[in-house]
């Protein structure tokens, strides 16, 4: 007779990573002219390895990688996943899309609970930790939160990012703006937990923005919760962001 699993171990094996690995990585020409920005190597290996491993590492080994631009690349490169001990699929865009257009692009593929990351940010957390938080809490959102350091002047590239987010002391998100940073109190680290649902109401195959359509509905509706960290995240899409990377993972 098997032992049977965990409610807690069946959640983190049913959730879904999602990667937007489509952008055009203009910041990073022209090194992006013949390469997709998350195929850019870092320390020895394509950036996106380094977050399909360290995802791995948290028990979540199926990935959904949205491409588009040069996506032939990734694909060639990372295959089904198979010699990585992951289980990897692709979604491609016809047309850019946007972050919500690719969403609702790759809805047949999408489980009902998935990670979405940006494809270009790496963030060490306990991702396992932060799906079990998204499914106690049974909300719509949940996004990881980056709060500054305080004191001395931070050399850390994140601690430069302007707070984009409003989060009250219950951990529910109030308001996401990236203009205007007066009276906010977090970063978006560029990781969101997210049920299928929100996808239901946006129209197939028309640009959408998840940060500008999406969020403001989530937030106006209570559905958007943050998980605090403080742990840095590095935005290797630009000449810098890829130095301060480079130092970190070598």
């Amino acid at each position: 007779m098997q032992p049977s699993r965990s409610p807690e171990r069946s959640t983190i094996s049913s959730a879904q990573a999602v990667i937007l690995a489509g952008g055009l990585g203009t910041r990073m020409r022209p090194v992006t002219e013949t390469i997709p920005k998350p195929m850019i190597s870092v320390a020895g290996k394509p950036f996106l390895q380094h977050q399909l491993e360290l995802l791995k590492v948290s028990g979540i080994d199926r990935s959904l990688l949205l491409v588009a631009y040069l996506g032939e690349r990734i694909e060639e490169y990372f295959g089904d996943g198979e010699k990585f001990q992951l289980n990897i699929s692709y979604s491609y865009e016809p047309t850019p899309l946007g972050t919500g257009g690719a969403l609702k692009n790759a809805e047949g593929k999408l489980q009902n609970l998935f990670v979405l990351l940006n494809g270009d940010t790496f963030l060490g957390i306990d991702y396992s930790a932060l799906v079990l938080r998204f499914a106690m809490l049974r909300c719509q959102a949940l996004i990881v939160a980056y709060k500054k350091s305080t004191g001395a002047l931070s050399a850390l590239p994140s601690d430069h990012v302007p707070n984009n987010l409003l989060v009250d002391h219950d951990g529910r998100v109030l308001a996401y703006r990236k203009q205007d940073a007066e009276g906010l109190t977090h970063v978006d680290a560029g990781v969101i937990v997210l049920s299928k649902e929100i996808l239901k109401t946006l129209p197939s195959g028309k640009k959408c923005s998840l940060e500008e359509e999406i969020f403001p509905l989530l937030i106006d509706r209570g559905e958007m919760h943050a998980w605090e960290t403080p742990e840095p995240f590095y935005d290797m899409g630009s000449p810098a962001g890829l130095a301060a990377l480079e130092e970190k993972l070598a």
